[in-house]
C-alpha cells in the first residue's frame, strides 16, 4: 500500500499528445492555475534529479510565471500529514496511512512553493473537488477553466480534470507538467482525459495560446489575482 519506487522515463513531449475532441483554448481571464499535490512526500516515490520530475518542476514553474504575468490567480492543492484514519477514509484501504505528521514531508517542493499571492487548499481525495471549496473559488471569481499540472496524472489529476467537466468547468491538462508510476500510466491518463473530460496540451502551448496578439513575453505584465 506504500507508493512504489518510480523509474525515471522520458516527459512526453507535444508529438507525444493524444488526439483532443475538443478546441478549448486557455483564456487568462478564465482560467485559475492548479498545482496539484506537488509535495515531497509524493515526489519522494521518484528519482527528483531525473526526468519527469526534472520537466515536471520546470515546466510548473514556468506556468507560475506565466500565471502572475497573466493574472491567472494559482491554487495549490495539499493532503495533511498524520491523518486519522476516519479522515482518510476508504484512502486507508487502498494506499494506508499516507503522509506522515512531517512538515518536510508535507511541504510543497521548493522549485514550485506557492507565493503570497497563491491559495493552499487542503486535500483529502482524490479530486481537487471533494470536501474544498475550489469549486466555490471558481465561481466567486467568474472562472471556468482549470489548467492542471502536478502528481499523479492517472489518479488525482484525472479525477480533478473529470470533476471539473461535470461542473461546466473546462480543464486543461498539461502533460509535459504532469508525472505517474510510469510512462504507461502517464500515457493512458493523458488519452483518457482527451477522449473523455479536458484539452490536453503543452507547457509551451498554455503560454504562447493565451498570450495576445503582437505581444511578446518581455512584454506581458499584470499583478496577480488572489484567489
Amino acid at each position: 500500500m506504500a507508493l512504489p519506487s518510480v523509474a525515471p522515463y522520458p516527459m512526453p513531449t507535444a508529438r507525444d499528445l493524444p488526439a483532443n475532441r475538443v478546441d478549448w483554448t486557455v483564456d487568462p481571464a478564465r482560467a485559475v492555475l492548479l498545482v496539484h499535490d506537488l509535495q515531497n512526500y509524493f515526489l519522494s516515490a521518484f528519482d527528483t534529479s531525473a526526468p519527469p520530475v526534472t520537466e515536471l518542476l520546470a515546466h510548473t514553474s514556468r506556468l507560475r510565471r506565466w500565471a502572475g504575468g497573466a493574472g491567472v490567480p494559482v491554487v495549490y492543492t495539499a493532503q495533511p500529514g498524520g491523518q486519522s484514519a476516519a479522515e482518510r477514509g476508504l484512502q486507508q484501504d487502498f494506499w494506508g496511512p499516507g503522509l506522515p505528521a512531517d512538515p518536510r514531508a508535507a511541504a510543497i517542493a521548493e522549485e514550485v512553493s506557492p507565493g503570497p499571492g497563491d491559495t493552499v487548499l487542503t486535500k483529502w481525495k482524490y479530486s481537487g473537488f471533494v470536501r474544498t471549496d475550489l469549486l466555490e473559488r471558481l465561481r466567486a471569481q467568474g472562472r471556468d477553466q482549470l489548467v492542471i499540472t502536478g502528481i499523479y496524472a492517472h489518479i488525482g489529476v484525472m479525477m480533478t480534470a473529470c470533476d471539473a467537466w461535470m461542473q461546466d468547468v473546462q480543464a486543461f491538462v498539461v502533460g509535459d507538467a504532469v508525472a505517474d508510476f510510469s510512462a504507461e500510466d502517464h500515457t493512458m491518463a493523458l488519452r483518457w482525459a482527451a477522449g473523455k473530460c479536458a484539452v490536453v496540451t503543452t507547457t509551451a502551448a498554455v503560454i504562447e495560446a493565451s498570450r495576445p496578439a503582437g505581444v511578446t513575453p518581455g512584454r506581458v505584465r499584470a499583478s496577480p489575482v488572489r484567489l
